[in-house]
């Protein structure tokens, strides 16, 4: 067993290329690219993610809402109790 850890097999045929996580610049493009893409991708979905989640908030709404007055108490129901 001649192979260290990280080559314990050797590939023929195969060629693999890494770069150094130190000479990776991470944070490349965000600005400058990353933004505007992300902004454009958004326009272009709105149509299609806004009405049902515009619809799913509005129902949402009102079944909280029609929830909460309907556990509410008669008063007039309860007169008679003392």
């Amino acid at each position: 067993m001649g192979l260290k850890f990280g080559e314990l097999i050797k590939m023929r045929g195969i060629i693999s290329f890494k770069l150094s996580p130190h000479e990776q610049n991470v944070l490349a493009g965000v600005f400058s690219q990353g933004i505007p893409n992300f902004l454009r991708r958004v326009k272009g979905q709105i149509f299609y993610i806004g009405p049902p989640f515009l619809f799913t908030y509005t129902l949402m709404s009102w079944a909280t809402k029609d929830h909460d007055r309907r556990q509410r108490k008669d008063p007039s129901k309860y007169e008679n109790e003392k």
